[in-house]
């Protein structure tokens, strides 16, 4: 019999999880129910409850990741599962599992490499007034920085292709993994796509696991190394004119006094000024020489992600479009 070739892409539902044992279980269930045909992983991020038991009980692949933070639990799941489409949910029941073949079709029908699910009113009430306040801030800090590609950063509900799995570096350790996601989808200018949902509450229990003010110190400080190493000369230029600003406003008085009495009694304050005009020609410098460097990284990021296959539709499409077709034996080929 001969073997039986699929065309069906392969799925692959990530749910990093930590301490979710009161959802875990019936989050696996609907993803199972929905997409039938897809594989489960639940990475168990050090959980101290059940939420390892809970989650094989209902089906899914357990896998544990010792090293604490989502961002850590993202690059091992990246790493360890080949697809052809990956869904990346959390575990706490807040994203329906319902809303996946959507995100699905949307990554399949605009060729995109990753379509996030974008919630509903999260920057009006996201659970707690402090994350709200967080995710309008943070938004449009990232809008003014990187681009307008993105209205939710923070959204934990998102697919992907493999091209985009196998060539994000996900240096991040913490929930700022989302902001790295998104910057460098728009450093390359990858085709991405958004879908409104439905953002739904945490069942009484359970409870989050990000600190308004930690986590967002952290994800601030993310901004600003993903600025230096995406964008250098923006970055040491705000520098540069900084120092510059403060040089010229020592400098002058100084040379006033001088050209009306010749003499330079302040002479600290000439040093000090002289000394950020050279610190704002070095980081004017420094920002020229780092933005070459940065535009050959992503250059070589950009021909990386090309040299990954698509995926196993494309790459059905593209062969059956590029075989000839059969002729019987003997039988001359007609003419064009």
């Amino acid at each position: 019999m001969p073997h039986e070739v699929r065309n069906e892409p392969a799925i692959a539902v990530l749910l990093p999880c930590y301490n979710e044992e009161l959802t875990i279980g019936e989050v696996v269930r609907r993803f199972r129910e929905t997409l039938p045909s897809a594989a489960v992983y639940v990475y168990d991020n050090n959980s101290r409850d059940l939420t390892a038991l809970k989650a094989r009980a209902a089906g899914a692949t357990v896998v544990r990741e010792p090293r604490q933070g989502k961002g850590n639990v993202v690059r091992r799941m990246f790493a360890d599962i080949d697809a052809d489409i990956y869904v990346m949910a959390d575990g706490d029941g807040t994203y329906a599992p319902e809303d996946a073949p959507q995100l699905i079709n949307i990554l399949l029908t605009e060729r995109s490499d990753m379509v996030v699910g974008t919630r509903r009113g999260v920057t009006d009430d996201a659970g707690r007034h402090g994350h709200a306040l967080g995710n309008r801030i943070f938004n449009r800090l990232y809008k003014g920085l990187f681009g307008a590609d993105f209205t939710d950063i923070f959204s934990g509900y998102r697919v992907f292709s493999r091209r985009f799995v196998k060539s994000f570096p996900a240096v991040s350790g913490g929930f700022e993994i989302e902001t790295e996601m998104s910057v460098h989808a728009s450093q390359l200018k990858l085709p991405v796509s958004e879908m409104a949902l439905d953002y739904g509450r945490r069942p009484e229990g359970s409870s989050s696991k990000l600190s308004t003010f930690r986590d967002g110190a952290r994800i601030l400080w993310m901004f600003a190394m993903l600025m230096k190493e995406t964008q250098p000369l923006r970055f040491f230029g705000t520098f540069a004119l900084f120092f510059l600003a403060a040089s010229i406003g020592l400098m002058i008085p100084v040379l006033i006094e001088f050209a009306e009495t010749g003499l330079v009694p302040r002479m600290p304050t000439w040093v000090l000024s002289v000394g950020l005009l050279l610190l704002s020609m070095l980081s004017a410098v420094t920002g020229l020489i780092l933005d070459s460097v940065s535009r050959g990284r992503a250059e070589q990021k950009r021909i990386f992600y090309l040299s990954i296959p698509s995926g196993r539709i494309e790459r059905r499409a593209s062969a059956r479009e590029t075989t000839p077709p059969k002729r019987e034996p003997g039988k001359a080929p007609r003419a064009a």
